[in-house]
């Protein structure tokens, strides 16, 4: 058995034509997109396939496309590694999704509903100009954390996302937002840039979408993991209990992606990123250099992680 830890990227890892050359070579990938498509009455293949891109980066179409691309992954790596053992797993946000799915804790088509709703209620949250997010990068935590609470006196602005060392995205209302962007630079930031997102995501001002999103919630039928996830919003693992708790909290509370990195790395010494793209994968060598992550967003890729479990 090959012990690996699963991670799963969130919004910003999609894109058009995702996954097209591995779907040729594994028919799963396709049927993944069928039953995904079924569970909301849409096509998500076309979609991922052709966009357009604006249409496919909205936060209600991007959740549930990258969910089923995720879960495609997944499949088609536990097709040819049967001796892939998940010691832990994490999803950066939406990702958190995709690695309960992974674990069996949720049906996928469930999984699939929920964060189309998911992504309807935070872009609804907050109308369109009135809340963003920006990257700061070469700003630590501390420094972060005063520059808004300086800027948040033109509007509420929180960290959203500690991605790595170095790199930290804020979220708030569009003038702290701004502020915070200025206060940044002026405290030696490398680069403060706005992030083209539709709202605050991670930040308090989604809990506008919590009551509802929390009615969603208790829709669902979970089940205890097949193995441990470790939530965002605190880097822990969590009783069956209190999954449902954890998932609403994370609406409208910082991903801490370099906590989940450490709090998973005793676990074991390869990671895999399942999805589009290779974001985790640029991100945890910036948070421990000596994890050996691999992605498999595309025919090369996969074949590098499939021998690296085989061969391991």
């Amino acid at each position: 058995m090959t012990d690996v830890i699963a991670f799963f990227p969130g919004q910003g890892a999609q894109h058009t034509e995702m996954l097209s050359d591995l779907a040729a070579e594994y028919p799963i990938i396709r049927q993944t997109f069928e039953e995904a498509s079924s569970a909301i009455n849409m096509d998500l293949w076309q979609l991922s396939q052709q966009g357009p891109a604006e249409t496919l980066n909205l936060t209600y179409n991007t959740q549930p496309a990258l969910l089923t691309a995720s879960t495609a992954l997944w499949r088609v790596i536990n097709e040819t590694c049967p001796a892939l053992n998940v010691t832990a797993a994490a999803g950066h946000s939406l990702g958190e999704y995709s690695a309960l799915v992974a674990a069996d804790a949720v049906d996928f088509a469930d999984a699939v509903r929920l964060v189309r709703k998911r992504g309807e209620l935070m872009e609804a949250a907050v109308p369109a100009g009135q809340g963003g997010m920006a990257a700061i990068l070469g700003l630590d935590e501390e420094q972060i954390i005063s520059v808004c609470a300086e800027a948040s006196a033109a509007g509420v602005v929180e960290p959203a996302n500690f991605n790595a060392p170095g790199q930290i995205v804020i979220a708030g209302a569009a003038g702290g937002v701004e502020k915070a962007i200025e206060l940044a630079k002026q405290a030696g930031a490398k680069r403060a840039l706005p992030l083209a997102v539709s709202g605050p995501f991670h930040s308090s001002l989604m809990k506008a979408a919590a009551e509802e999103f929390g009615e969603a919630l208790a829709q669902v039928a979970f089940r205890a993991p097949a193995f441990p996830v470790f939530h965002n919003v605190d880097n822990q693992t969590a009783t069956l209990a209190e999954t449902p708790a954890r998932l609403l909290a994370q609406l409208y509370s910082p991903v801490n992606w370099t906590g989940a990195v450490l709090a998973t790395r005793g676990k074991a010494d390869i990671a895999i990123e399942f999805g589009p793209g290779k974001v985790l994968t640029g991100l945890n060598k910036r948070i421990d250099k000596t994890l050996n992550t691999v992605n498999t967003g595309d025919m090369a890729a996969l074949a590098a992680a499939i021998n690296t479990i085989q061969g391991s």
